[in-house]
Protein backbone atom coordinates (compact mmCIF):
# COMPACT_ATOMS: atom_id res chain seq x y z
CA UNK A 1 0.00 0.00 0.00
CA UNK A 2 2.83 2.43 1.08
CA UNK A 3 4.96 1.61 -2.19
CA UNK A 4 1.48 2.40 -4.28
CA UNK A 5 1.05 5.73 -2.34
CA UNK A 6 5.11 6.91 -3.48
CA UNK A 7 4.53 5.64 -6.87
CA UNK A 8 1.69 7.97 -7.30
CA UNK A 9 3.37 10.80 -5.59
CA UNK A 10 6.25 10.57 -8.02
CA UNK A 11 3.33 10.95 -10.91
CA UNK A 12 1.80 13.68 -9.34
CA UNK A 13 5.37 15.50 -9.04
CA UNK A 14 6.14 14.74 -12.86
CA UNK A 15 3.30 16.38 -14.34
CA UNK A 16 3.15 18.89 -12.11
CA UNK A 17 7.33 19.49 -13.17
CA UNK A 18 5.96 19.55 -16.65
CA UNK A 19 3.22 22.47 -16.73
CA UNK A 20 6.10 24.15 -14.81
CA UNK A 21 8.50 23.77 -17.69
CA UNK A 22 6.09 24.29 -20.45
CA UNK A 23 4.44 27.65 -18.60
CA UNK A 24 7.85 29.43 -18.92
CA UNK A 25 9.18 28.52 -22.27
CA UNK A 26 6.09 30.48 -23.17
CA UNK A 27 6.47 33.21 -21.08
CA UNK A 28 6.90 36.65 -22.72
CA UNK A 29 4.53 35.90 -25.91
CA UNK A 30 1.50 37.20 -25.50
CA UNK A 31 -1.41 36.37 -27.92
CA UNK A 32 -1.99 38.93 -30.50
CA UNK A 33 -4.41 39.43 -33.41
CA UNK A 34 -2.13 41.79 -35.55
CA UNK A 35 -0.84 40.26 -38.94
CA UNK A 36 3.02 39.42 -39.48
CA UNK A 37 4.52 42.26 -41.31
CA UNK A 38 6.07 40.40 -44.32
CA UNK A 39 7.67 42.53 -46.91
CA UNK A 40 8.07 41.16 -50.91
CA UNK A 41 12.23 42.09 -51.87
CA UNK A 42 12.37 44.28 -54.51
CA UNK A 43 13.53 41.75 -56.70
CA UNK A 44 9.92 40.04 -56.38
CA UNK A 45 8.03 42.54 -55.72
CA UNK A 46 4.83 42.54 -58.62
CA UNK A 47 4.96 45.75 -60.38
CA UNK A 48 1.72 47.10 -60.99
CA UNK A 49 1.02 50.50 -63.21
CA UNK A 50 0.25 52.76 -61.07
CA UNK A 51 -3.05 54.48 -60.52
CA UNK A 52 -3.65 56.94 -63.03
CA UNK A 53 -4.16 61.16 -61.77
CA UNK A 54 -4.78 63.57 -63.95
CA UNK A 55 -1.78 65.39 -63.51
CA UNK A 56 0.92 64.91 -66.02
CA UNK A 57 3.89 64.04 -63.34
CA UNK A 58 3.33 63.62 -59.68
CA UNK A 59 5.07 61.73 -57.04
CA UNK A 60 2.72 60.09 -54.43
CA UNK A 61 3.27 58.82 -51.31
CA UNK A 62 1.46 55.63 -49.88
CA UNK A 63 1.84 54.36 -46.42
CA UNK A 64 1.59 50.28 -46.28
CA UNK A 65 2.98 48.46 -43.01
CA UNK A 66 4.80 51.47 -41.73
CA UNK A 67 6.41 51.90 -45.07
CA UNK A 68 6.74 55.24 -47.61
CA UNK A 69 6.55 54.34 -50.91
CA UNK A 70 7.70 56.45 -53.51
CA UNK A 71 5.50 55.93 -57.03
CA UNK A 72 5.73 57.97 -59.91
CA UNK A 73 3.48 58.61 -62.51
CA UNK A 74 3.55 59.82 -66.17
CA UNK A 75 0.05 60.62 -67.39
CA UNK A 76 -0.66 62.59 -70.99
CA UNK A 77 -3.38 64.03 -70.75
CA UNK A 78 -5.18 65.92 -73.60
CA UNK A 79 -8.01 68.18 -73.77
CA UNK A 80 -10.04 67.60 -76.62
CA UNK A 81 -13.39 69.85 -77.78
CA UNK A 82 -15.85 68.05 -80.32
CA UNK A 83 -18.24 70.12 -82.17
CA UNK A 84 -20.53 69.34 -85.21
CA UNK A 85 -20.64 70.53 -88.78
CA UNK A 86 -22.65 73.60 -87.37
CA UNK A 87 -19.62 73.94 -84.99
CA UNK A 88 -22.00 73.76 -81.88
CA UNK A 89 -20.11 71.63 -79.40
CA UNK A 90 -21.33 67.70 -78.67
CA UNK A 91 -21.47 67.08 -75.56
CA UNK A 92 -22.48 63.67 -73.23
CA UNK A 93 -19.54 61.74 -75.14
CA UNK A 94 -18.00 58.93 -73.07
CA UNK A 95 -14.64 57.17 -73.20
CA UNK A 96 -15.74 54.44 -75.44
CA UNK A 97 -16.48 57.23 -77.56
CA UNK A 98 -12.80 57.98 -78.00
CA UNK A 99 -9.78 56.39 -79.28
CA UNK A 100 -5.95 58.40 -79.24
CA UNK A 101 -2.88 57.28 -81.24
CA UNK A 102 0.57 58.20 -80.08
CA UNK A 103 2.86 58.15 -83.19
CA UNK A 104 0.71 55.41 -84.84
CA UNK A 105 0.15 53.50 -81.97
CA UNK A 106 -3.31 53.16 -80.27
CA UNK A 107 -3.08 53.76 -76.52
CA UNK A 108 -5.67 52.74 -73.58
CA UNK A 109 -7.18 55.65 -71.98
CA UNK A 110 -6.89 54.79 -68.93
CA UNK A 111 -8.22 58.65 -67.85
CA UNK A 112 -11.53 60.67 -68.56
CA UNK A 113 -13.45 63.51 -67.60
CA UNK A 114 -16.11 65.10 -69.44
CA UNK A 115 -17.06 69.04 -69.48
CA UNK A 116 -18.97 68.96 -66.27
CA UNK A 117 -15.71 68.99 -64.33
CA UNK A 118 -14.54 72.22 -63.17
CA UNK A 119 -11.65 74.21 -64.67
CA UNK A 120 -8.74 75.72 -62.53
CA UNK A 121 -8.37 79.33 -64.55
CA UNK A 122 -5.27 81.27 -63.91
CA UNK A 123 -6.16 84.70 -65.39
CA UNK A 124 -2.97 86.38 -65.81
CA UNK A 125 -3.46 90.70 -66.64
CA UNK A 126 -0.66 92.05 -68.16
CA UNK A 127 -0.50 95.59 -66.49
CA UNK A 128 2.61 97.43 -68.19
CA UNK A 129 2.17 101.07 -70.09
CA UNK A 130 1.91 99.35 -73.28
CA UNK A 131 -1.39 98.26 -72.07
CA UNK A 132 -3.95 100.99 -74.92
CA UNK A 133 -6.96 99.73 -72.49
CA UNK A 134 -7.66 101.56 -69.14
CA UNK A 135 -7.72 99.91 -66.64
CA UNK A 136 -11.00 100.56 -65.46
CA UNK A 137 -12.00 98.46 -68.70
CA UNK A 138 -9.82 96.10 -68.61
CA UNK A 139 -11.04 95.05 -64.50
CA UNK A 140 -14.47 95.57 -65.97
CA UNK A 141 -13.66 92.40 -68.50
CA UNK A 142 -11.77 90.23 -66.37
CA UNK A 143 -14.87 90.66 -64.10
CA UNK A 144 -17.71 89.71 -66.53
CA UNK A 145 -15.43 86.75 -67.62
CA UNK A 146 -15.34 85.54 -64.24
CA UNK A 147 -19.28 85.93 -63.64
CA UNK A 148 -19.30 83.47 -66.74
CA UNK A 149 -17.52 80.35 -65.03
CA UNK A 150 -19.25 77.95 -63.45
CA UNK A 151 -19.53 78.22 -59.43
CA UNK A 152 -17.41 75.28 -58.96
CA UNK A 153 -14.49 76.89 -61.37
CA UNK A 154 -11.44 78.11 -59.50
CA UNK A 155 -9.49 81.11 -60.39
CA UNK A 156 -6.27 82.48 -59.76
CA UNK A 157 -5.41 86.40 -60.39
CA UNK A 158 -2.02 87.00 -61.49
CA UNK A 159 -0.76 90.73 -63.04
CA UNK A 160 2.48 91.36 -64.37
CA UNK A 161 4.42 94.81 -65.44
CA UNK A 162 8.40 93.86 -64.71
CA UNK A 163 7.08 91.69 -61.90
CA UNK A 164 4.49 89.66 -61.22
CA UNK A 165 2.15 89.88 -58.55
CA UNK A 166 0.22 86.43 -57.31
CA UNK A 167 -3.33 88.47 -55.91
CA UNK A 168 -5.32 85.68 -55.08
CA UNK A 169 -4.26 81.73 -55.29
CA UNK A 170 -6.95 79.57 -56.94
CA UNK A 171 -10.73 79.74 -55.28
CA UNK A 172 -13.91 79.70 -56.00
CA UNK A 173 -15.10 82.85 -53.81
CA UNK A 174 -16.20 85.47 -56.36
CA UNK A 175 -15.65 88.39 -54.18
CA UNK A 176 -12.03 87.03 -53.68
CA UNK A 177 -11.80 86.88 -57.04
CA UNK A 178 -13.61 90.14 -57.99
CA UNK A 179 -11.57 91.98 -55.24
CA UNK A 180 -8.09 90.65 -56.58
CA UNK A 181 -8.98 91.72 -60.26
CA UNK A 182 -9.70 95.38 -58.95
CA UNK A 183 -6.06 94.98 -57.02
CA UNK A 184 -4.68 95.46 -60.19
CA UNK A 185 -2.42 98.33 -61.20
CA UNK A 186 -0.24 99.56 -64.12
CA UNK A 187 4.01 98.96 -63.75
CA UNK A 188 6.83 99.61 -66.12
CA UNK A 189 8.30 96.95 -67.86
CA UNK A 190 6.90 93.93 -69.29
CA UNK A 191 8.44 90.45 -67.46
CA UNK A 192 6.34 88.02 -69.79
CA UNK A 193 7.94 85.03 -69.88
CA UNK A 194 9.20 84.87 -66.59
CA UNK A 195 5.61 84.85 -65.21
CA UNK A 196 4.50 82.70 -67.33
CA UNK A 197 7.28 80.27 -66.55
CA UNK A 198 6.18 80.60 -62.95
CA UNK A 199 2.66 79.86 -63.91
CA UNK A 200 3.46 76.84 -65.47
CA UNK A 201 6.15 75.19 -63.77
CA UNK A 202 5.58 76.62 -60.10
CA UNK A 203 1.91 76.84 -59.89
CA UNK A 204 -0.07 74.35 -62.27
CA UNK A 205 2.30 71.36 -62.19
CA UNK A 206 1.11 71.11 -58.38
CA UNK A 207 -2.68 71.51 -59.14
CA UNK A 208 -4.70 68.37 -60.29
CA UNK A 209 -7.77 68.31 -62.98
CA UNK A 210 -8.71 70.51 -66.19
CA UNK A 211 -6.56 74.14 -66.11
CA UNK A 212 -6.05 76.69 -68.35
CA UNK A 213 -4.20 80.43 -68.62
CA UNK A 214 -5.72 83.09 -69.66
CA UNK A 215 -3.71 85.80 -71.14
CA UNK A 216 -4.22 88.97 -71.69
CA UNK A 217 -1.15 90.67 -73.27
CA UNK A 218 0.50 92.03 -76.36
CA UNK A 219 2.99 89.44 -76.47
CA UNK A 220 5.80 91.82 -75.93
CA UNK A 221 8.67 91.34 -73.24
CA UNK A 222 10.70 93.90 -72.01
CA UNK A 223 12.47 92.94 -68.93
CA UNK A 224 12.46 89.19 -68.02
CA UNK A 225 15.17 88.12 -66.23
CA UNK A 226 14.70 84.01 -66.02
CA UNK A 227 13.10 82.72 -68.67
CA UNK A 228 12.32 83.20 -72.52
CA UNK A 229 10.19 82.79 -75.19
CA UNK A 230 11.67 79.73 -76.14
CA UNK A 231 11.59 78.30 -72.40
CA UNK A 232 7.95 79.10 -72.41
CA UNK A 233 7.51 77.40 -75.91
CA UNK A 234 9.59 74.06 -74.54
CA UNK A 235 7.58 73.99 -71.81
CA UNK A 236 4.35 74.38 -73.62
CA UNK A 237 4.81 70.97 -75.42
CA UNK A 238 4.83 69.09 -71.76
CA UNK A 239 2.18 71.37 -69.81
CA UNK A 240 -1.26 69.49 -69.79
CA UNK A 241 -3.51 72.78 -69.73
CA UNK A 242 -5.10 75.42 -72.26
CA UNK A 243 -3.49 78.62 -72.71
CA UNK A 244 -5.97 81.06 -74.69
CA UNK A 245 -3.92 84.53 -74.99
CA UNK A 246 -6.41 87.53 -75.59
CA UNK A 247 -3.92 89.62 -77.54
CA UNK A 248 -4.06 93.66 -78.15
CA UNK A 249 -1.93 95.24 -81.17
CA UNK A 250 0.04 98.03 -79.31
CA UNK A 251 2.73 99.30 -81.88
CA UNK A 252 0.83 102.06 -83.12
CA UNK A 253 0.32 103.44 -79.68
CA UNK A 254 4.24 103.07 -78.77
CA UNK A 255 5.39 104.50 -81.53
CA UNK A 256 3.34 107.40 -81.34
CA UNK A 257 4.23 107.51 -77.58
CA UNK A 258 7.72 107.30 -78.54
CA UNK A 259 7.91 109.99 -81.14
CA UNK A 260 6.36 112.19 -78.91
CA UNK A 261 3.24 112.99 -80.21
CA UNK A 262 1.27 111.23 -77.51
CA UNK A 263 2.10 111.82 -73.82
CA UNK A 264 0.97 109.72 -71.03
CA UNK A 265 -0.04 111.51 -68.07
CA UNK A 266 -0.10 109.01 -64.76
CA UNK A 267 -3.59 110.23 -63.35
CA UNK A 268 -5.20 108.66 -66.53
CA UNK A 269 -3.58 105.40 -66.49
CA UNK A 270 -4.47 104.83 -63.37
CA UNK A 271 -8.35 105.94 -62.62
CA UNK A 272 -9.80 103.32 -59.90
CA UNK A 273 -8.07 103.82 -56.36
CA UNK A 274 -6.23 100.72 -54.94
CA UNK A 275 -8.04 99.00 -51.99
CA UNK A 276 -6.08 99.46 -49.12
CA UNK A 277 -5.68 103.22 -50.29
CA UNK A 278 -3.06 104.99 -51.05
CA UNK A 279 -4.70 107.16 -54.17
CA UNK A 280 -4.44 107.77 -57.52
CA UNK A 281 -0.57 108.29 -58.55
CA UNK A 282 0.26 111.92 -59.47
CA UNK A 283 2.30 113.59 -61.71
CA UNK A 284 3.75 113.09 -65.17
CA UNK A 285 6.67 110.79 -66.16
CA UNK A 286 10.13 112.47 -66.94
CA UNK A 287 9.81 110.73 -71.11
CA UNK A 288 7.59 110.24 -73.18
CA UNK A 289 7.57 106.82 -72.79
CA UNK A 290 7.92 105.76 -68.79
CA UNK A 291 10.40 103.53 -68.88
CA UNK A 292 14.07 104.31 -70.13
CA UNK A 293 14.83 105.08 -73.63
CA UNK A 294 18.93 105.97 -74.04
CA UNK A 295 19.33 101.80 -74.19
CA UNK A 296 17.19 100.87 -76.95
CA UNK A 297 16.57 103.65 -78.97
CA UNK A 298 18.11 105.62 -81.37
CA UNK A 299 16.48 109.50 -82.99
CA UNK A 300 17.11 110.30 -86.21
CA UNK A 301 17.23 114.38 -86.64
CA UNK A 302 16.43 117.08 -84.11
CA UNK A 303 13.32 115.23 -82.91
CA UNK A 304 11.73 114.70 -86.52
CA UNK A 305 11.19 111.28 -88.14
CA UNK A 306 10.50 108.07 -87.22
CA UNK A 307 12.31 106.51 -84.59
CA UNK A 308 14.76 103.46 -84.88
CA UNK A 309 14.55 100.84 -82.26
CA UNK A 310 17.03 98.54 -81.13
CA UNK A 311 15.90 94.83 -80.42
CA UNK A 312 15.20 95.12 -77.07
CA UNK A 313 13.37 98.15 -76.00
CA UNK A 314 10.10 96.40 -76.79
CA UNK A 315 9.59 99.32 -79.64
CA UNK A 316 10.27 97.37 -82.46
CA UNK A 317 8.43 96.33 -85.28
CA UNK A 318 10.96 92.63 -85.76
CA UNK A 319 9.76 92.58 -81.51
CA UNK A 320 5.63 92.69 -82.39
CA UNK A 321 6.29 90.18 -85.03
CA UNK A 322 8.06 87.77 -82.49
CA UNK A 323 5.51 88.74 -79.60
CA UNK A 324 2.79 87.29 -82.38
CA UNK A 325 4.44 83.82 -83.33
CA UNK A 326 4.88 83.64 -79.25
CA UNK A 327 1.08 84.35 -78.48
CA UNK A 328 0.30 82.03 -81.78
CA UNK A 329 2.53 79.23 -80.81
CA UNK A 330 2.18 78.82 -77.02
CA UNK A 331 -2.12 78.72 -77.89
CA UNK A 332 -1.45 75.83 -80.71
CA UNK A 333 1.09 73.63 -79.00
CA UNK A 334 -1.28 73.63 -76.04
CA UNK A 335 -4.55 73.22 -77.87
CA UNK A 336 -6.10 76.75 -77.12
CA UNK A 337 -6.71 80.11 -79.57
CA UNK A 338 -5.59 83.02 -79.69
CA UNK A 339 -8.60 85.76 -79.77
CA UNK A 340 -7.83 89.62 -80.80
CA UNK A 341 -8.76 92.20 -78.80
CA UNK A 342 -8.36 95.78 -80.39
CA UNK A 343 -11.13 97.31 -78.95
CA UNK A 344 -13.58 96.96 -75.44
CA UNK A 345 -16.15 95.46 -77.38
CA UNK A 346 -13.60 93.05 -78.92
CA UNK A 347 -12.05 92.05 -75.47
CA UNK A 348 -15.55 91.49 -73.66
CA UNK A 349 -16.27 89.52 -76.49
CA UNK A 350 -12.78 87.19 -76.02
CA UNK A 351 -13.13 86.71 -72.48
CA UNK A 352 -16.76 85.63 -72.77
CA UNK A 353 -16.06 83.28 -75.66
CA UNK A 354 -13.21 81.72 -73.64
CA UNK A 355 -15.94 80.91 -70.74
CA UNK A 356 -17.57 79.52 -73.21
CA UNK A 357 -14.86 77.10 -74.59
CA UNK A 358 -13.82 75.95 -70.65
CA UNK A 359 -17.21 74.80 -70.32
CA UNK A 360 -16.68 72.47 -73.75
CA UNK A 361 -13.98 70.31 -73.22
CA UNK A 362 -12.98 66.57 -72.26
CA UNK A 363 -10.13 65.65 -70.84
CA UNK A 364 -8.36 62.05 -71.78
CA UNK A 365 -5.60 61.12 -70.16
CA UNK A 366 -2.84 57.38 -71.26
CA UNK A 367 0.50 56.30 -69.88
CA UNK A 368 3.22 56.54 -72.96
CA UNK A 369 5.90 54.07 -73.40
CA UNK A 370 8.14 54.56 -70.71
CA UNK A 371 11.27 53.20 -72.89
CA UNK A 372 11.31 56.21 -75.39
CA UNK A 373 13.60 58.73 -75.08
CA UNK A 374 12.50 61.89 -73.16
CA UNK A 375 12.59 65.18 -74.56
CA UNK A 376 11.26 63.40 -78.23
CA UNK A 377 8.22 65.14 -79.74
CA UNK A 378 5.62 62.46 -79.81
CA UNK A 379 2.46 62.79 -82.12
CA UNK A 380 -0.95 62.50 -81.20
CA UNK A 381 -3.98 62.22 -82.94
CA UNK A 382 -7.66 61.65 -81.16
CA UNK A 383 -10.50 60.29 -83.05
CA UNK A 384 -14.41 59.67 -82.10
CA UNK A 385 -16.46 57.31 -83.19
CA UNK A 386 -19.64 59.69 -84.43
CA UNK A 387 -19.99 61.24 -87.87
CA UNK A 388 -19.73 64.42 -89.13
CA UNK A 389 -17.79 65.67 -86.36
CA UNK A 390 -14.55 68.03 -85.79
CA UNK A 391 -12.07 67.17 -83.27
CA UNK A 392 -9.87 69.80 -81.90
CA UNK A 393 -6.89 69.07 -79.96
CA UNK A 394 -3.03 68.81 -79.20
CA UNK A 395 -1.45 67.23 -81.82
CA UNK A 396 1.86 66.53 -80.15
CA UNK A 397 3.79 66.53 -76.67
CA UNK A 398 7.08 66.42 -74.85
CA UNK A 399 7.58 63.58 -72.13
CA UNK A 400 9.43 65.55 -69.06
CA UNK A 401 13.16 65.06 -68.85
CA UNK A 402 12.85 64.50 -65.32
CA UNK A 403 16.71 64.71 -64.56
CA UNK A 404 16.63 68.38 -66.33
CA UNK A 405 13.66 69.40 -64.30
CA UNK A 406 15.16 68.15 -60.98
CA UNK A 407 18.45 70.96 -61.69
CA UNK A 408 15.44 73.36 -62.51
Amino acid sequence: MAKKIIISTVIALFCLCSVSIFAQSNKGKPASNKKANRRVSDDTKPKEKPKFSNQNEIDESIETDDEIISVETNLVTIPVKVTDRNGRFMGGLKRENFKVWEDRVQQEIVYFQNEEKPFTVALVLDMSYSSRFKIDEIQQAALTFVTELRPNDKVMVISFADQFNILCEPTNDRKTIEQAIIRTRIGSGTSLYDTIDFVINKKFSKINGRKSIVLFTDGVDTTSAVSTDFNNLRDALEFDALVYPIQYDTYKDVQEIQSGKVIINEPSIRTTPPIGGGGIPTGQPKSPLPFPLPTGTIRTGKGKGTPRSLPGSGTSKEEYERADKYLNEMALRTGGRVYKANNMVNLSRAFSKIASELRQFYSLGYYPDEEKASSKRRRIKVKVDKKGVAVRARDSYVVKNRKAKSKK
